[in-house]
């Protein structure tokens, strides 16, 4: 391994490290359930060591384990956190006090006009821009558009914040 590699490999398992005396010491302090988390100390390790680099098999050697051991940690580490972030997203949509459905065909630059109109009919304001709502849209997200329009019929959420969530409408 280069010398470079080496040394940003050490820096990076070192920061590991202080994170995880961090978190060994904030769990002495603090009663277990307000330490829940979608993940295990095991997984957070394995990703922290996974970002940093490290081949599974380099981060098995290091935890004492094997390599597929460390494969379905990761695995199981990266589908908690999928499960977390819809869990986010659907707790944003209950709260999201603009909500609207398009219909299928309608043209992405249609849709700032309606969330708009949403957005007045409740005298809410929206600190955000049509540009900011299309960028939005087909940044985050992408699946339900097909060029410039609503491939499927769609429920459309935005916070008092402009942030806009796109959910596919159950016929």
């Amino acid at each position: 391994m280069p010398q470079r590699m080496l040394l940003l490999s050490q820096r990076c398992l070192y920061s590991i490290e202080q994170k995880m005396d961090e978190i060994d010491d904030k769990s002495e302090s603090e009663d277990d359930e307000s330490l829940s988390s979608f993940l295990t100390e095991r997984q957070s390790k394995v990703l922290q060591m996974r970002l940093c680099g490290l081949s599974q098999q380099e981060a098995a050697d290091r935890l004492g384990t094997t390599r597929s051991n460390i494969s379905i940690l990761e695995k199981r580490a990266r589908q908690n956190i999928a499960r977390a972030e819809k869990t986010l997203r659907q707790w944003m949509m209950l709260r999201a006090p603009i909500s609207l459905k398009a219909a299928a065909g309608t043209d992405v630059f249609d849709l700032p006009g309606m969330i708009f109109a949403a957005a007045d009919e409740k005298g809410i304001k929206l600190p955000i821009t049509s540009l900011d709502i299309i960028e939005q849209l087909q940044r985050r997200s992408p699946r339900p558009f097909k060029k410039r329009t609503l491939k499927i019929n769609a429920h459309i959420y935005v916070t008092e914040e402009g942030e806009v969530l796109v959910e596919d409408a159950k016929a």
